[in-house]
């Protein structure tokens, strides 16, 4: 389980690109995911499974608790 406090507080990279707000203005949304599903996609993209330069390169700074933190945040922003 990650910590949704520390999420929101490295949540500020994510929202440069993606809409804090959900909306999806050409980069999808990741507000309300399901905490599993953002889990993987971050996991995806950090092994280079999911191909997106940005994505794999900012899921490749991050540790397995900030991508928890991360997902528990975003999950409960609507």
């Amino acid at each position: 389980m990650g910590d949704p406090a520390y999420g929101e507080y490295l949540s500020s990279e994510c929202v440069t690109c993606h809409q804090a707000d959900g909306s999806d203005k050409g980069i999808p949304s990741i507000t309300g995911w399901p905490v599993e599903d953002f889990v993987r996609a971050m996991h995806a993209y950090k092994q280079k499974l999911r191909p997106h330069p940005v994505m794999q390169m900012m899921a490749g700074r991050l540790s397995d608790e900030e991508i928890a933190a991360l997902a528990a945040y975003f999950n409960g922003v609507r």
